[in-house]
């Protein structure tokens, strides 16, 4: 099963994704880490990224999780997700991907923004990821209100009914 834990900046998928992953022994990947250094560089300046920006980020993307299928490989990977179509570019057409919505209003994951160190995604693009996202319809959404442990807990318990979906 693949799993891509999805939202804003700051609503958690790291966290949740890392410790989903350690549950379930399987593998990580943040989607950061599929973004090219022009990408990284665009949203530290606050600018935000076009859809040919997205593209080769979420091909990259597409390949990581079509070779953890292939060799069968249970996986969890984080991705902002926002829009229908970059979800569609994420989902072999045989399916096997659950999505999981990580849901927060704006001003929650603004605090996390603005107490988060280290990172290179400019908090002032907020509002820009919130104005782009279209809530995925038949995903899980978690409430991300609960503690990081709760949400595994939330995940583990729902994900397995949908996987026939």
């Amino acid at each position: 099963m693949i799993y891509i834990l999805m939202g804003v900046s700051g609503s958690g998928k790291t966290t949740v994704g890392q410790l989903l992953a350690q549950r379930l022994q399987c593998g990580f990947h943040d989607a950061d880490e599929f973004h090219s250094e022009a990408n990284k560089a665009k949203m530290h300046a606050g600018v935000p990224l076009t859809d040919e920006d997205r593209w080769p980020w979420l091909a990259a993307m597409r390949a990581a999780i079509d070779a953890a299928r292939a060799e069968g490989r249970t996986h969890v990977f984080t991705c902002s997700a926002l829009r229908q179509v970059y979800r569609d570019r994420l989902t072999p057409p045989e399916g096997g991907v659950t999505f999981v919505f990580m849901k927060g209003d704006a001003g929650l994951i603004g605090q996390r923004l603005s107490a988060r160190s280290g990172h290179f995604f400019n908090p002032a693009l907020l509002h820009s990821q919130f104005e782009t996202l279209e809530e995925p319809d038949g995903a899980l959404v978690i409430d991300i209100r609960r503690p990081p442990e709760a949400l595994v807990d939330a995940i583990l318990a729902e994900a397995p009914a949908r996987a026939g979906d």
